[in-house]
């Protein structure tokens, strides 16, 4: 764990090193407060939850998480550090697993800057705060699946913003591979059991599970096989690149 921890704080570093983590952080949390109190119209509901804070996170994660993930193998090809990197004497398996952490972590204290709404939603009501933990730990996890897909896809490509692009084209996919109206362009002509798995790709299926408080492990499960997926397809792309050059 040595190699994954020194990568680890290389990254988690070099998020704070310009103004542009800050400037993340601010987007973030301004976006989440509109989503809670303005657009989910968290006063004219007149109930003491954060329905609407997590309601709209698979879709503010859509863009934000793969913002994130697009420089960690992006920015080391293009500037040069990409060899440099893989000749240190650290397992390519532990420099992914170190860049993701790392990301992660900001993701997580990103989220964790949200704690005032929560606070707010205790002041002004009595929440059910189990539900809403269990909807923090969805939340990050649904994050965490956002930044595996956006680091594998960073590693194709040199450039940031076609990192971004294919990032938010694949999430997207998964995001919607669940609402009624990609279901009923199977629903037709597929068996049922062919329906339901494009409906168990999706994000919100499971999401939605455990922002209600419902703690189903088979939820926990999906994230974390997509998360361990595509970082083996970011090793395996980081690797070819690797012999390649």
């Amino acid at each position: 764990m040595k190699p994954v921890m020194t990568i680890f704080r290389r990254e988690f570093a070099s998020y704070f090193a310009t103004p542009v983590a800050y400037v993340f952080l601010v987007i973030f949390l301004v976006m989440q407060g509109l989503f809670t109190f303005y657009i989910g119209q968290f006063y004219q509901r007149e109930q003491a939850d954060l329905v609407a804070f997590f309601t709209y996170q698979p879709w503010l994660y859509l863009f934000l998480m793969p913002a994130v993930a697009m420089r960690l193998w992006a920015e080391e090809r293009k500037s040069g550090t990409f060899e440099l990197l893989l000749t240190l004497p650290v397992p390519v398996a532990a420099v992914v697993l170190g860049k993701f952490l790392a990301a992660v972590a900001f993701a997580a204290v990103a989220l964790a800057l949200t704690f005032p709404i929560w606070i707010t939603v205790n002041w002004l009501g009595s929440p059910d705060n189990g539900v809403i933990a269990t909807g923090y730990l969805g939340s990050l996890l649904m994050a965490s699946a956002y930044l595996a897909i956006g680091s594998a896809l960073s590693a194709t490509t040199k450039n940031q913003v076609v990192a971004f692009i294919l990032a938010v084209t694949v999430c997207f996919l998964f995001l919607v591979s669940g609402l009624p109206m990609v279901l009923d362009l199977f629903t037709g002509w597929a068996p049922d059991p062919v329906v339901e798995a494009v409906a168990n790709l999706s994000f919100l299926t499971h999401f939605n599970n455990l922002q209600k408080g419902v703690v189903v492990l088979s939820d926990a499960f999906y994230f974390i096989a997509v998360i361990a997926l595509w970082l083996w397809v970011g090793r395996i792309v980081i690797e070819s690149k690797r012999e390649a050059g």
